[in-house]
């Protein structure tokens, strides 16, 4: 064991507690924004600027759900996003695995050329993935109007890509797919193929190896692709903005952007407190994924 001085026993205390100074300073400046958002939503009458609410009330809380359509903007935002990340988690795993185990040529080529779609600006993908949509929605329009008539709308909320839900959560899982699908083919490959091959020699078959082995050891890296497209999705303002025009299709970005606009007076409670709700989801999946968050930058299963 190496002896260490007085003096440099202070020096390096007195440099963990710049440290600690200088991050305590970054989080305090970093959570006043979200203490303000905390403070103002149960401010009855709340102001642009930071300040200890007045008068405490649940009613900016009640006003989204009883007088406005928060219910609905937050059923949608959860429908859309969770879809959306549920079919990046399934493309994502059974891609990563594939692209792990495959030694095709053009496997790196691929992953390159996948990783492109997040180096474009979103904003440089908006026409053309309105034109190839919108020709998708007359097309299915063409098909289901002589077949339901008058319900053929009714029918393109849920299925339509143009102001429907399956469009836009096509359009979010194709953004957040490229990441995912990185982020498991590495995990993957830091995956040693013991176990898979001591379950082949039990006589186990693809789909038993895939639901009692791969799965169980892909968790961490699944939780962590589902996280990163579940966060990314949740705030996505552009492709919503674009895609969907209908009211009652409206996710919780979109009705907290028109919530501000629509008034000649900013109701900044009901804005704080909409923008609490939009919050809480977000932190709530990464509290749930932390621990396979970790688990999975720290370096997967060790064989």
């Amino acid at each position: 064991m190496v002896a260490i001085s007085p003096a440099e026993g202070a020096n390096k205390a007195k440099g963990d507690l710049l440290a600690y100074a200088t991050l305590s300073i970054i989080s305090i400046f970093c959570a006043i924004p979200f203490f303000w958002v905390f403070l103002a939503s149960f401010d009855g009458n709340a102001q642009l600027f930071l300040r200890w609410p007045e008068q405490w009330t649940f009613d900016n809380y009640v006003k989204i759900f009883v007088q406005e359509d928060g219910g609905k903007w937050l059923f949608n935002s959860l429908l859309i996003v969770g879809s959306s990340t549920a079919l990046v988690i399934v493309l994502a795993g059974l891609g990563g695995y594939a692209l792990s185990r495959t030694t095709a040529w053009w496997k790196l080529p691929f992953l390159y050329g996948i990783l492109l779609i997040r180096v474009l600006p979103p904003t440089a993908l908006v026409v053309p993935l309105y034109k190839i949509l919108l020709t998708l929605n007359i097309a299915e329009a063409a098909i289901l109007r002589p077949l339901f008539g008058s319900s053929t709308r009714a029918i393109m909320r849920w299925t339509g890509f143009i102001d429907g839900y399956l469009g836009i959560v096509l359009v979010l899982a194709t953004m957040q797919l490229p990441l995912a699908l990185w982020i498991m083919k590495t995990f993957f490959d830091g995956l040693p193929r013991d176990y898979e091959e001591a379950a082949l020699m039990d006589g186990a078959t693809l789909l038993q190896r895939i639901r009692r082995v791969l799965i169980p050891l892909a968790l961490p890296g699944l939780a962590a692709a589902g996280l990163f497209s579940f966060i990314s999705a949740w705030g996505d303002f552009l492709m919503p903005l674009t895609f969907l025009s209908s009211p009652e299709l409206q996710p919780l970005p979109l009705g907290l952007f028109r919530a501000y606009l629509r008034v000649n007076t900013v109701d900044y409670g009901f804005l704080a407190a909409l923008a609490f709700i939009y919050l809480l989801p977000a932190v709530i999946a990464f509290g749930f994924a932390r621990r396979f968050l970790v688990q999975t930058f720290a370096g997967g299963v060790k064989g």
